[in-house]
């Protein structure tokens, strides 16, 4: 930053003794030297689709991991494999494809900020990563052809523009059937498709179809005594990918993506355990850069819903509501 700073100093004395060489009107340099300096901080500061706006930072992605998010010994690894596998890769054949599955407030859309932000220099804000909730932009089903086109001119004209290009799809399980089916070619192998590469983009679907089937899964495990840490991502996997395709209501029924195998990796996110939610509250007070406190952690854990009926074990929302109740412990 130091060496950008001086970078622009020089530039604009450049411009100056320049400007000044060739005019003696003050106005005409005035003006001169505002045209200039916006052309100027325009190419520094505008994003652009290179290597000064976008790079993969593999310990920052870790690290990550590793800080902020909880309970998911499964989905930890696969993600920074997955990930660190695709961008140091030369020659992708194919875009990086995830499904991300559990249910609520378990870190699906947690994770996918943290990608972002060790990717791009912009993390969310980046005019390279793509958001969509299903609710909100695709929320009639009487529209569903003309959000086809728009959806298929959307991903075309983005990955044109920048290659490197990230899309999340949220709330897969609440969009329409068919729609996602129009995206299938830029998902499958191809060099290139209308003179545009899709290999280099990626594409992250949040869902939490298979949700109820990963929760059964983690209390089987708990009630034949056994760690949760033990349960491999061979355990759900396949599971999460057929209640994916089965879901009648959701995006992935039947489609095209999953029968093709254009999925990469069905990622199962667990739900969260009391002692987890205890972990998202410290995170949270570090994010205040208050001083961690067990006592409020424990508070605020002991107001969530947990599931089952009588085991109560997982909580019924994960972490969604901590940094809403958290206030409420901190200001009495």
């Amino acid at each position: 930053m130091k060496l950008l700073s001086m970078c622009v100093r020089v530039c604009v004395l450049v411009l100056l003794s320049g400007i000044l060489r060739v005019h003696a009107n003050p106005f005409v340099v005035v003006g001169g030297l505002v045209a200039s300096g916006t052309a100027l901080y325009s190419y520094i500061y505008h994003e652009r689709c290179n290597s000064n706006w976008i790079g993969y930072n593999p310990k920052g992605l870790k690290d990550d991991l590793k800080q902020k998010l909880f309970g998911q010994h499964i989905a930890a690894p696969v993600i920074f494999q997955s990930v660190t596998g695709f961008m140091s890769s030369t020659n992708s054949q194919k875009p990086l494809v995830l499904s991300l599955n559990g249910v609520t407030g378990t870190g699906k859309n947690h994770i996918s900020k943290i990608i972002a932000k060790n990717i791009y220099r912009k993390g969310m804000d980046s005019s390279f990563v793509h958001l969509l909730p299903a609710t909100k932009f695709f929320p009639h089903v009487e529209n569903l052809s003309q959000y086809k086109t728009w959806l298929q001119n959307f991903i075309e004209d983005n990955v044109r523009s920048c290659e490197r290009s990230l899309f999340i799809f949220d709330e897969m399980d609440k969009m329409h059937p068919g729609l996602i089916d129009i995206i299938k070619p830029y998902l499958d192998y191809h060099d290139h498709l209308g003179q545009i590469s899709f290999r280099n983009s990626i594409f992250i679907f949040l869902s939490n179809s298979g949700g109820q089937e990963i929760a059964q899964t983690a209390l089987d495990f708990w009630n034949a005594g056994l760690d949760r840490q033990k349960i491999t991502l061979k355990d759900l996997e396949k599971s999460v990918s057929v209640s994916s395709f089965n879901n009648a209501g959701g995006g992935f029924y039947e489609t095209f993506l999953i029968e093709s195998g254009l999925v990469d990796v069905f990622v199962p996110f667990l739900p969260l355990e009391k002692h987890h939610v205890k972990q998202c509250v410290l995170a949270a007070m570090a994010e205040r850069n208050l001083e961690p406190n067990l006592t409020v952690a424990e508070k605020v854990a002991e107001e969530l819903i947990y599931f089952p009926k009588h085991e109560k074990l997982f909580s019924s929302n994960g972490c969604k509501t901590i940094e809403k109740r958290l206030p409420f412990h901190l200001f009495v």
